[in-house]
């Protein structure tokens, strides 16, 4: 985690240092972004077909949510930026929706908020730039400008999740109820409701005036926790999580099918730690320049 983020801090400490080593152009560096659009979830929950693998070939559809975000863009030339942004999503898995026959007889959901502050540098293979068009002679000279822009982009952030499960129409905390036995006897460590996120992802832009442009984005989350959907490791003592929690926490701890014998015994696999979740938000979005604009002095003889 730490070479990571070490990495993205060297990498917009780049694309700012970049301004420098450019010629300012008229035109406004500041835009305000805004979008809407679904968000998915990789985890141990849920899935599409076969075992579990974390890949987005195990995303369901079915499974998707919403996303919300917004931020500030800072264009430091034609080719990169910088934008802090302020996501909100949520995300949600059901082993119900699986057509694997462990993850059906297991038969765990979740639903989790995304709380997500990222900063994140952007370069564009594709800039929007201008170009003059010359008139006979080359006197006269006019502007053109390519409306479409694309970008990849990657950065560091940090996000907060609470993962819920639901029983019987009513959601309950999964922290609050230690259901793999954390911070209890034999369990694992507690896990925190914070963690680290690395972005990375494409986008495109559409400019439809001087001010205003609409686009899309699709980023993918790389996190370093494996509790967003709140399974991780082992089945816990129902008998001892009875007695520290109550017949609540054992019934959400398994509330499997039983068509699979032994498959949930204490000691069994309930997740699978070694892979961290991720999740994804494809937006949809509109962005409005503003600031003043800069300009370049030309001496004229």
């Amino acid at each position: 985690m730490r070479t990571s983020f070490l990495f993205f801090t060297c990498l917009i400490l780049f694309t700012l240092s970049a301004s420098s080593q450019t010629k300012r152009s008229k035109k406004y560096r500041y835009e305000f972004i805004g979008g809407i659009g679904p968000s998915g979830f990789l985890g141990d929950l849920g899935g599409a077909y076969g075992k579990g693998n974390h890949f987005v070939k195990d995303y369901n559809l079915f499974s998707s949510r919403y996303c919300l975000d917004g931020g500030v863009r800072y264009k430091t030339n034609s080719k990169f930026a910088v934008k802090g942004m302020l996501s909100y999503a949520m995300v949600s898995g059901s082993d119900a929706l699986s057509k694997d026959e462990i993850r059906q007889n297991r038969n765990l959901n979740f639903r989790s908020p995304i709380i997500e502050l990222s900063v994140q540098a952007e370069y564009y293979f594709i800039s929007e730039v201008a170009k003059n068009l010359y008139t006979i002679g080359g006197l006269n000279s006019r502007k053109k400008r390519r409306k479409l822009s694309a970008y990849i982009f990657a950065g560091i952030g940090t996000f907060f999740y609470n993962p819920k499960e639901q029983l019987d129409g009513t959601w309950y905390s999964v922290r609050k109820y230690h259901l793999e036995g954390q911070a209890l006897p034999g369990g694992s460590k507690q896990f925190s409701n914070f963690s680290v996120a690395i972005p990375g992802g494409i986008g495109f832009k559409e400019q439809l005036n001087k001010r205003w442009s609409i686009g899309a984005e699709f980023g993918l989350r790389k996190t370093f926790t494996d509790y967003i959907d709140g399974v991780s490791t082992n089945y816990y003592s129902p008998a001892l999580l009875l007695k520290y929690e109550g017949p609540i926490a054992v019934k959400l701890a398994d509330p499997s099918l039983g068509r699979i014998d032994g498959a949930t015994m204490a000691g069994q696999e309930r997740g699978n730690p070694k892979y961290k979740d991720s999740y994804m938000f494809l937006t949809f979005n509109v962005a409005y320049k503003f600031g003043k604009k800069t300009h370049r002095t030309r001496a004229k003889f």
